[in-house]
């Protein structure tokens, strides 16, 4: 088995021409031509991920989060990106990241959040193509109170505490969301007739919003995480019988504490 032959099963979930210009998705570290013969999926590629891949016999890692988002001007063992780079390079282990591809990819981190909170009638809240593109807007299956939907958005993400708008006195059925910092798209969830928006990383100002709408903050990590499961079944699905496995860390993978 070779690095592209894991490149080719995961783009063919998240196609790399989906990432948005912005982004680094794709081959971080490594040669397509490298021969693999373990891959650990996890989050975030940082050290001590790369050392519970050389740990598990593991050469090739699969995050959601790219290792390499900014050009890097040093690779400094005192940074914690120099120093991940540092190790995965030592060990021979190739890093590879899908983002915003899986964010935007049918069936993607968008889709997994939908999922989880048993929406019907899932489309895409900002297509760039049939089935492709930012963020979901669905329908609970019966409405509830504000309250109780966040409680089940709370649940249904596993988010110790939540930050939100003034609670909506109608009851809730159409929900819209997008995984990781979303709130770009609050005017697009408004404009779509969501009643709520649930995404990570809203900032102060965000939460004035109009009656009737409110926004739901339940933290990057929590509204990503999902993918790693989905990335980590479709190596699975192409590969029965490869060495795949998912990061023992996952767990703990969260740099955001809730004290």
């Amino acid at each position: 088995m070779k690095v592209r032959d894991i490149i080719a099963a995961i783009e063919d979930f998240a196609p790399a021409a989906l990432q948005e210009d912005y982004d680094n998705t794709g081959l971080q570290i490594g040669s397509p031509e490298q021969e693999v013969h373990g891959v650990l999926v996890g989050f975030d590629c940082t050290e001590a991920l790369v050392q519970e891949a050389v740990s598990r016999g593991c050469d090739m890692i699969i995050t959601h989060h790219p290792l390499i988002f900014h050009p890097l001007r040093t690779i400094c063992p005192s940074d914690p990106v120099g120093a991940t780079v540092v190790a995965a390079i030592k060990a021979g282990v190739a890093v590879y990241a899908s983002h915003t591809a899986a964010d935007k990819t049918p069936d993607g981190v968008s889709w997994t959040m939908a999922r989880k909170l048993g929406l019907q009638d899932v489309r895409v809240l900002v297509p760039e193509a049939p089935g492709v593109g930012f963020g979901v807007i669905g329908e609970l299956p019966e409405a509830l109170p504000a309250a109780e939907a966040v409680a089940l958005v709370k649940k249904a993400f596993g988010a110790p505490v939540v930050r939100t708008s003034p609670l909506i006195k109608e009851p809730i059925r159409t929900l819209a969301m997008c995984g990781g910092s979303g709130s770009s798209l609050i005017g697009k969830a408004m404009e779509a007739g969501a009643q709520m928006y649930i995404c990570g990383d809203i900032s102060y100002h965000c939460f004035f919003v109009p009656e009737g709408f409110m926004v739901v903050d339940t933290g990057h990590f929590e509204t990503e995480v999902e993918i790693v499961g989905v990335l980590l079944s479709v190596i699975r699905k192409k590969f029965p019988n490869f060495v795949s496995l998912m990061s023992d860390r996952i767990g703990t993978a969260n740099p955001v504490n809730y004290l």
